[in-house]
């Protein structure tokens, strides 16, 4: 069947649906004068920038503000919407004036305007479909534009916010976070007769083990070992179009994905009928966060909610949060801690890189190296060269903060030593400590 008739199925069913709530979106968001008045940059579109099995149009936005080296958000929006009036009817090109990074609008470009979230191109890593158009505008941005491989994230509202799942599921080499209004885990509307929908899923009757859905994500991009993006939820309870339990299943799926537990470490309220719950950490960069919207229908992001997910990103100028492994260059191994332990004092070591919780380290704005999403943190035990670097709660003391240098090294912020893969051994378990620094490659490291 092909990719056209597809979306008709799934036009049938949603845009009906959708119709006649899409426009809340243009009227939830605005604050006054389009964000096309913000500047003197404009929305352009980009073609031929990859094979585009999609068939999609390409349209990007880049501030006058935007640095040497800009960050990107990929904004995807919601069936019967484009990338123009997703543009025009929401905040996030006027964040982007304010903090400089590009946005990038794909445009689904077929009848319904809806992407492909079902296919099982769409769900495999490079398999074709819209996600993989999508990955190559971001491949395309990065070489053409100069813009920065290591802070690409995507957000986006119901068709997008299903979409968003799919691409972290599927891209995680691509994508550092991501923020979903309205959506779907990953898999959820898979369908296998070509039709591009699913009911038993829009209406929140598919229900899955954590690590079940966990699996599809995995299963996604087999063989991939590295770090997992960090994801942001969002959802009404009164949504009818994509139901409310869908939320509480991304929540399994990517506290699963990212090896965090399902109970939240942090709840609050940070207005009038909201739950927000944070999941692994309890700062503003949490592994998984969730916003939950008591009375909402399928009309989200309202007002400021673009803030929040650029904020969750860190592209506020906030110093937020990188996350990922910290790769040694000499031995080509990761700094590891052994067996997954989390007790007091356990001293850290170099092993083959395989994108586990324990491998995965979080560069925090108050110059800690955390792990385990932000229970326990990298600490010297000394001050001399020798000394072990070890695990520890996270304290907030000076033999908790590391400098991370443009040269490579990293530096205790106590001692000034350098850490260090003992005697410059590239085996699995030689042990990490501090020692002079000297430049060689057992003392370089490259973080996500």
């Amino acid at each position: 069947m092909s990719r056209k008739s597809k979306k008709r199925s799934v036009r049938d069913v949603l845009v009906a649906l959708l119709m006649a709530i899409s426009p809340l979106f243009g009227a939830l968001v605005l604050t006054g004068a389009s964000a096309a008045t913000a500047s003197a940059a404009s929305l352009a579109e980009v073609t031929g920038f990859g094979s585009n099995p999609g068939n999609l149009r390409m349209y990007v936005y880049k501030p006058d503000s935007a640095p040497a080296r800009p960050a990107v958000l990929v904004a995807v929006h919601y069936c019967t919407g484009t990338g123009p009036t997703f543009y025009n009817n929401t905040e996030f090109a006027r964040l982007a004036d304010q903090h400089g990074f590009i946005v990038i609008y794909p445009d689904a470009n077929v009848s319904g305007q809806c992407f492909d979230v079902s296919s099982p191109q769409a769900l495999r890593h490079d398999g074709g479909s819209d996600p993989m158009s999508i990955a190559q505008m971001v491949r395309y941005t990065v070489q053409n534009m100069n813009a920065d491989a290591d802070r690409v994230y995507v957000t986006g509202a119901s068709s997008g916010a299903m979409t968003t799942n799919v691409l972290l599921g599927a891209y995680p080499d691509v994508f550092k976070a991501g923020a979903a209004f309205m959506g779907v885990p990953f898999g959820c509307f898979a369908t296998t007769d070509g039709s591009g929908w699913n009911t038993a899923c829009a209406t929140g009757q598919i229900s899955k083990t954590p690590q079940e859905w966990g699996d599809l994500v995995r299963n996604a991009y087999p063989g991939y070992t590295g770090p997992r993006p960090r994801m942001q939820l969002w959802h009404g309870t009164e949504d009818d179009a994509l139901r409310y339990p869908n939320f509480g299943e991304e929540i399994k799926q990517w506290t699963n994905v990212l090896g965090v537990s399902q109970t939240p470490v942090f709840t609050d309220s940070p207005e009038a009928d909201w739950t927000r719950t944070r999941y692994g950490s309890t700062g503003a960069q949490a592994p998984v966060e969730a916003i939950s919207i008591q009375g909402a229908g399928h009309s989200l992001p309202a007002t400021g909610m673009a803030a929040r997910a650029i904020a969750f990103f860190g592209l506020d100028g906030s110093g937020g949060a990188t996350t990922g492994p910290l790769r040694a260059i000499g031995a080509d191994k990761c700094l590891d801690v052994p067996g997954f332990s989390q007790t007091n004092g356990v001293q850290t070591q170099i092993w083959d890189c395989h994108g586990g919780t324990n491998q995965t380290w979080t560069r925090t704005p108050a110059k800690q190296l955390t792990v385990y999403g932000g229970t326990k943190c990298l600490d010297a035990a000394g001050t001399t060269p020798g000394a072990k670097v070890v695990l520890w709660d996270c304290n907030g003391g000076a033999q908790q903060q590391w400098n991370l240098n443009p040269n490579g090294t990293i530096t205790s912020a106590q001692s000034g030593l350098c850490l260090d893969v003992t005697g410059a051994a590239t085996t699995n378990g030689t042990t990490v400590g501090l020692w002079n620094c000297s430049g060689t490659p057992n003392q370089q490291w490259r973080h996500a």
